[in-house]
């Protein structure tokens, strides 16, 4: 496969099966990914916005995959990123999160409500714009309608298309 010369953001709704997608993008193209235990863990105050978005940018002058964190708002005005929303149907999410980790689906249920409200509240307050808000993505999938792999390979479609890679 070619190489990939953008930065990929990815924003998503817990058990979306978004860890999958990216992984495959990962493979493809020989990227890292970046996340919020990387993210994280390599600035001084985790606390800090200003650190981890410093960080972001810094990440962001080579290609990779960033995912969470906020990244697509950072880097809007840098011309080469490719901002993802991945969103799937809140019955496939409970159900995957209930597998994955060994829970109920109430107890996946309740995990599910927390982690979305978790990341909306982080991305709002730092951001000052709405999760979820399409209009802040290039592109947007629906995993339970296309499934995981077909995601990926809209995005892979999506690169070539747009000479990206």
């Amino acid at each position: 496969m070619s190489a990939l010369n953008s930065v990929l953001t990815v924003s998503r709704r817990y058990g979306s099966g978004t860890s999958a997608i990216v992984n495959r993008l990962s493979e493809l193209y020989d990227l890292p990914v970046y996340g919020k235990d990387y993210i994280c863990r390599n600035v001084q105050n985790k606390e800090d916005m200003k650190q981890q978005n410093d960080l972001i940018r810094e990440l962001a002058k080579e290609p990779c995959i960033i995912v969470g964190r906020g990244a697509s708002e950072v880097l809007k005005d840098q011309p080469n990123v490719i901002n993802i929303y991945v969103f799937a149907d809140r019955k496939d999410r409970i159900a995957r999160i209930a597998k994955k980790e060994n829970l109920s689906l109430e107890d996946a249920e309740k995990r599910v409500r927390a982690v979305d409200k978790e990341r909306g509240t982080y991305y709002e307050k730092n951001t000052g714009k709405y999760w979820g808000d399409f209009d802040n993505y290039d592109i947007i999938l629906d995993s339970s309608k296309y499934g995981i792999d077909r995601c990926a390979d809209i995005i892979v479609e999506y690169l070539k298309r747009n000479n990206l890679v």
